[in-house]
C-alpha cells in the first residue's frame, strides 16, 4: 500500500509533503499542524474536521460533469441534484452545504417531518424539494404549507394511500380558491431492476418502497379522476446506495425511461422529469486490488444522458429533466476524523523485556541462540524451527514443567524471530510470511469509538482510509490493528493480511501519533450511537480566505458528562444532588477535604468521557 493509497481515495484532496499529511488547497496546512492548534485552545480526544471546500468541489463536480454530458450530445433536458438529509443532517456541514451551493440552485431531499422543517428552513425558494419515504396526512399537510410558501417542492408518491391523502389534503387546502397551489407530484416506481452488493433490495420487485406497474396505472387514473395529473411531472426510483457496478443502472435507466415515454404518450404533458435517485459510489479503499467501484464520474453522466435521450428519440418524446439525489458523493469527502493513539499493547516484545534466567530450560536457550543467528541465508529454516519449539514449550508450561517467566520469554523471542525473519525475507512475497504477520500485529490503542465515529464498520465491514498524521517520510513496518476505548471486542479494526494496513514503531510516552480517518462525511454522524456513552466528537470547520489562509471556525466541544446524561432524560439536577449529599455525609472526610473533593468532581463532569492522553496531561497540566 504506496502512501496508504492516495492516489486511490483522496482525488487530489490530501498530499503527503515533509512527511506529513496536508489539505492540498490554499495554503495547505498540514492535517497536524490543525490539530496541534485545537488542542491547544483545551479540546481533548477525537477531532473531526470538516472542510467546506470540498463539498463545493464535489457539487462543482458533480454539474460540471452532467453538463458536460448532455453538451456532447446536444441533450435538450436540464440536470437538477437534491441532497438527501438521512446522509448527514448536522447544522455544520449542512449550512456550508447550503452556503457553497447557491449558484447551483441545489436542494434538499427529505425523509421525515423533521428533515422536511430543515428544509423548508434552509432550501433557497425555487431550489428544488424532494420528499421520500413514508408520510402521513400531516406530513404531507406540511408540504403543501411549503409550496404555499413558494417552495419548488415535489411529494413522491410511495403507495396509492398516500395519493388517495394528497388528494385529500388538496380538498382541504385547496377548495374553493380560483388559484389553487400544491405541491408537485412524482411516482416512485418498483423496478424489475435490482442493484448490486450491500444496497441491492433497494431495487427490484421485493424492495420497500414503489409502486408496481399495475399501481401506477390506477395512481394516473386517479390523478386524472381528481384534476391532478398537471402537478405530476416527475417518476423516481433508486437501485441502492453506493453502486460498485454501473450495469444495474443501465438496465434500471432502460426501464424507468421506457415508464416515462409510455406515461407521456398515455397524456402525462406535464411530466417532464426522471429522478434516479442516489448510489454514485465512493472510493474508500486504499488498495489497488480491491477497489469500490468499476466506473468513473464521467461514465456515469454519460450513460445518463444517452440511455434517457435514447429512449426519448426511439418513444418519440421531450427529453426529461434528469435529477440526482447523490448524497454520499457530495459528503463524504468532506470530513475527518483525528484520534490520537493512547497505547501500543504489544511493545512487551523487545529484548529488553526478556526475564532470561541464569539456567534456561534448553528449548528457550536455543531460542535466545536462534534469534541471534538468523541471517537471510538461514532464516527461513530457523523461522520453522522456532515455531516448532513455541509450541513444544508451550505444552511443557501446561503440563507444569515450566514457569511463567519461561512462558513469557518464549513468547518475546518467537515474535522476535518472526519479526526479524519477516524483514530478511521481504523480497520475498510468500504466503506464509504473510500469514505470520497476523501473528506479530500491534495493537494501537486508540482514543475514539467505532460505534460513535464509525458506525458503517461496525455494522457493514466498510472500510475507511486510515493514515498517520506524520512520520509519512519513513516506511511504517508494524502490522497494525486498532482498538477503540469503548468495552466491546467488536470496537476493533482487525489486521487484514489481504488490505494491510501497516503503522509505525512509535513510544507513545515520549511522542505523539495521531491516525486520521478519511471518508467520514455520509451517514457516520447520524448513524453514530452512544455506546459506552461516548458522544459526537469535538468539531471544528476549517474555511480558506481568498488569500489561501485557513481559520478554524465554529469549534464545538463533545459533550459533557452530565449532557450526555441528560439527552437519555436523566434527571440530571437529582443526580447532582445525589452526588454532592454523598460527599457531604461521608464521615470519614473532613471539611477542607469534601470541598476539594467537590471541586474535582465538579471539573470532571465538566468533561467528555473520552480520554485524556499523557502528552495532554503534561503539556496542561
Amino acid at each position: 500500500m504506496k502512501n496508504f493509497g492516495l492516489d486511490i481515495w483522496a482525488d487530489d484532496n490530501f498530499v503527503i509533503e515533509n512527511g506529513t499529511i496536508n489539505i492540498n488547497y490554499a495554503s495547505k496546512p498540514s492535517l497536524l499542524q490543525l490539530t496541534k492548534e485545537i488542542r491547544t485552545k483545551g479540546h481533548k480526544g477525537p477531532i473531526l474536521l470538516r472542510f467546506p471546500h470540498l463539498i463545493k468541489k464535489q457539487i462543482s463536480t458533480l454539474f460540471d460533469t452532467f453538463e458536460k454530458a448532455k453538451k456532447e450530445i446536444n441533450y435538450k433536458g436540464d440536470f437538477h441534484a437534491v441532497f438527501p438529509l438521512k446522509v448527514n443532517q448536522f447544522p455544520n456541514f449542512l449550512h456550508a452545504l447550503m452556503d457553497v451551493s447557491k449558484e447551483y440552485n441545489y436542494g434538499l431531499e427529505a425523509g421525515s417531518k423533521a428533515e422536511l422543517i430543515i428544509a423548508m428552513t434552509k432550501t433557497p425558494l425555487g431550489a428544488p424539494i424532494t420528499i421520500n419515504g413514508f408520510k402521513d396526512k400531516e406530513m404531507i399537510s406540511l408540504c403543501f404549507i411549503a409550496a404555499k410558501m413558494g417552495h419548488n417542492i415535489t411529494i413522491t408518491i410511495e403507495g396509492l394511500g398516500e395519493l388517495e391523502t394528497i388528494i385529500e389534503v388538496n380538498e382541504n387546502f385547496n377548495k374553493g380558491m380560483k388559484n389553487p397551489i400544491a405541491p408537485k407530484i412524482g411516482v416512485r416506481i418498483r423496478l424489475h431492476s435490482s442493484g448490486i452488493g450491500v444496497w441491492a433490495k433497494s431495487g427490484g420487485y421485493s424492495s420497500k418502497f414503489g409502486l408496481t406497474s399495475t399501481e401506477l396505472l390506477e395512481a394516473y387514473e386517479m390523478l386524472c379522476e381528481h384534476d391532478l395529473l398537471r402537478q405530476f411531472w416527475m417518476i423516481h426510483f433508486h437501485i441502492g446506495s453506493q453502486m460498485s457496478d454501473i450495469v444495474p443502472l443501465k438496465k434500471a435507466l432502460r426501464e424507468a425511461g421506457n415508464i416515462y415515454a409510455d406515461l407521456k404518450k398515455r397524456g402525462a404533458d406535464d411530466l417532464t422529469a426522471i429522478n434516479i435517485g442516489g448510489g454514485l459510489a465512493v472510493e474508500y479503499s486504499q488498495h489497488s486490488s480491491n477497489v469500490d467501484r468499476n466506473y468513473s464520474l464521467d461514465e456515469f453522466a454519460n450513460d445518463v444522458v444517452y440511455l434517457m435521450q435514447e429512449i426519448a428519440t426511439r418513444k418519440g418524446v421531450e427529453e426529461p429533466d434528469i435529477f440526482t439525489e447523490s448524497g454520499r458523493f457530495i459528503a463524504a469527502s468532506h470530513s475527518v476524523l483525528i484520534a490520537p493513539v493512547l497505547e501500543l499493547f504489544s511493545q512487551e516484545y523487545h529484548e529488553k523485556s526478556l526475564r532470561l534466567k541464569e539456567e534456561n530450560p534448553p528449548l528457550v536457550q536455543e531460542l535466545y541462540e536462534l534469534y541471534h543467528a538468523l541471517e537471510r541465508k538461514n532464516a527461513r529454516e530457523y523461522l520453522h524451527d522456532a515455531l516448532d519449539h513455541m509450541e513444544s514449550l508451550l505444552t511443557l508450561f501446561d503440563l507444569g514443567y515450566i514457569d511463567l517467566e519461561d512462558r513469557s520469554n518464549t513468547e518475546i523471542l518467537v515474535n522476535l524471530i518472526i519479526k526479524k525473519s519477516i524483514f530478511l525475507l521481504k523480497s520475498e512475497d510468500s504466503d506464509e510470511l504473510s500469514r505470520l504477520q497476523s501473528r506479530i500485529q500491534e495493537r494501537y490503542l486508540v482514543n475514539f469509538s467505532t460505534f460513535q465515529s464509525l458506525p458503517d464498520f461496525w455494522g457493514l465491514a466498510q472500510s475507511f482510509p486510515i493514515v498517520p498524521l506524520d512520520k509519512l517520510d519513513t516506511k511504517p513496518t508494524n502490522p497494525a490493528t486498532i482498538w477503540d476505548i469503548t468495552c466491546d471486542s467488536d470496537g476493533e479494526i482487525g489486521f487484514n493480511r489481504d488490505l494491510p494496513l501497516y503503522l509505525h514503531d512509535i513510544d507513545v510516552n515520549k511522542e505523539e501519533y495521531f491516525l486520521a480517518f478519511f471518508l467520514t462525511g455520509a451517514y457516520q454522524e447520524v448513524l453514530g450511537m452512544q455506546h459506552n456513552l461516548f458522544t459526537h466528537p469535538t468539531e471544528a470547520v476549517i474555511n480558506f480566505d481568498a488569500e489561501g489562509n485557513y481559520s478554524i471556525d465554529d469549534l464545538f466541544d463533545a459533550e459533557n458528562l452530565m449532557r450526555v446524561l441528560d439527552d437519555l432524560h436523566y434527571d440530571t439536577n437529582e443526580l447532582d444532588k445525589i452526588l454532592k449529599q454523598r460527599i457531604q455525609n461521608a464521615t470519614t472526610l473532613s471539611e477542607e477535604e469534601k470541598r476539594e473533593l467537590l471541586g474535582k468532581l465538579y471539573l470532571y463532569l465538566s468533561e467528555n468521557s473520552y480520554l485524556k492522553t499523557i502528552q495532554y496531561q503534561n503539556e496542561n497540566g
